[in-house]
């Protein structure tokens, strides 16, 4: 599904491994639950439920959501050759594409998101190339001043056109990836489906990313443990545990992923305005959205902001965000007012 690999990915399935021992702490042994795992959108998902009507099999349900993922990953995977969103990528300039109504839930959304945040561009692929960034890869040499500053150019969401008849893009050669929104939209599918069949207690979970509604048994909250940032590579410590209740829960950070080049270090986190790999002191951000597409778009460009422009982008818009930085004395944490009723 994504161009790039993302610590994201990473952090969040250190969180959502302890998540699943989190939730089955105090469960009592005749609590009735289901669990389903499969892959998709070159990754893998879990699911959690619980069922008292019991009106559809576990192996009928899966096929269901297995035909649900399926669909999104045909529209908005870039491995995908003959997907939705590579037709786009091939389309010229000043030409309307007819999309799914998949796909424009999630260009309108990133659009919003880019307007609202200005970190978050899902026309960076070409961007991210010129870095050397891709699957797998890392970089080998800097783009130049002069390279950069050309591309920034070329690249932008006010260069799409979103409209009744469809897509279209104003430069040639201009692409979109949706890394950061589509494995979102995927767990908010798969949670109305659920929805779809009476099922209100669940927890879904895509390549880390959450989304957690009800309650389980006997009246218990669901727990999300959030990793520590500065454990060793390898260890999986709590930092804090969260009661989310009924939300889309995303983590992302950029200490996981870098790469030293030149003498430099470099995270894979890119800054849409300037170009340039991230280089502050934020390494983890998590949201919590009635929307897990929502919260996965958030996660992404709080963390491109830093940790005063985060701080500030969760006040002005009222968001449930926690925020884990680094200093000379070691970690420091946020938590915006939104947030804290979650703790």
């Amino acid at each position: 599904m994504n161009r790039v690999s993302t610590s994201q990915g990473i952090m969040a399935f250190l969180l959502i491994t302890l998540t699943l021992l989190l939730s089955g702490c105090g469960e009592k042994p005749e609590s009735r639950e289901t669990f389903l795992e499969g892959k998709t959108m070159g990754t893998t998902y879990h699911i959690k439920y619980y069922d008292e009507q019991g009106q559809l099999s576990a192996s009928q349900l899966q096929l269901q959501i297995d035909a649900v993922l399926k669909d999104v990953n045909q529209s908005m995977s870039t491995y995908i050759e003959d997907s939705e969103i590579n037709t786009f990528n091939r389309l010229p300039a000043n030409q309307v594409m007819p999309i799914s109504d998949d796909f424009r839930a999630v260009i309108s959304e990133s659009i919003r998101l880019g307007e609202s945040t200005k970190t978050l561009d899902v026309t960076m692929g070409p961007l991210i190339d010129l870095w050397g960034f891709g699957p797998d890869k890392k970089p080998t040499n800097r783009p130049s001043d002069e390279a950069l500053a050309t591309m920034v150019e070329k690249i932008g969401i006010d260069k799409l056109i979103l409209d009744e008849q469809g897509l279209s893009k104003t430069v040639n050669g201009l692409e979109l990836s949706f890394s950061a929104t589509a494995k979102g939209y995927g767990i908010d599918k798969v949670a109305q489906l659920l929805e779809s069949h009476s099922i209100t207690n669940y927890m879904v979970e895509i390549g880390g990313e959450l989304r957690i509604a009800g309650e389980k048994p006997n009246n218990q909250d669901w727990k999300i443990a959030i990793e520590q940032p500065d454990a060793q590579l390898g260890e999986r410590k709590v930092h804090r545990v969260l009661s989310p209740g009924t939300n889309g829960i995303a983590t992302s950070g950029d200490y996981r992923i870098f790469y030293k080049m030149d003498g430099e270090i470099y995270t894979h986190l890119i800054d849409p305005v300037t170009g340039m790999p991230i280089k502050h002191d934020l390494v983890s951000v998590t949201v919590l959205h009635p929307s897990a597409m929502t919260a996965d778009g958030l996660a992404t460009a709080l963390t491109v902001m830093g940790m005063e422009k985060a701080q500030a982008y969760a006040q002005q818009h009222d968001l449930p965000v926690y925020l884990i930085g680094k200093s000379n004395e070691g970690l420091v944490t946020y938590s915006s007012p939104a947030f804290k009723p979650y703790l």
